[in-house]
């Protein structure tokens, strides 16, 4: 299980988890949902899901329901998850 921080982009053109935005970095999310009665917030879970090969009850948001910064907890392999955010993110890992 891991906790990562993202930013979301609702009302965007296409689903998308990729990049980063912010200072601390946060891993950027994009959803086409707009965020009206928690429908980026389910887009979110379902999006993020998809991109660590998790299912969707794997994602809870933990923190940030109501706003564009939002803390998630992904339940699964600890090393295989840091790498798939550091992929996600475009951080290298060290060699």
């Amino acid at each position: 299980m891991i906790t990562i921080e993202i930013r979301v982009r609702p009302n965007a053109k296409n689903n998308r988890v990729g990049g980063v935005a912010g200072d601390p970095p946060r891993l950027v999310v994009a959803v086409q949902a707009p965020a009206v009665d928690g429908k980026a917030n389910e887009a979110v879970a379902k999006v993020v899901a998809k991109a660590f090969d998790l299912r969707a009850r794997d994602v809870s948001i933990v923190h940030g329901e109501l706003s564009r910064d939002k803390r998630l907890v992904l339940s699964g392999d600890d090393l295989l998850l840091q790498a798939r955010c550091s992929e996600l993110m475009g951080i290298l890992p060290p060699e």
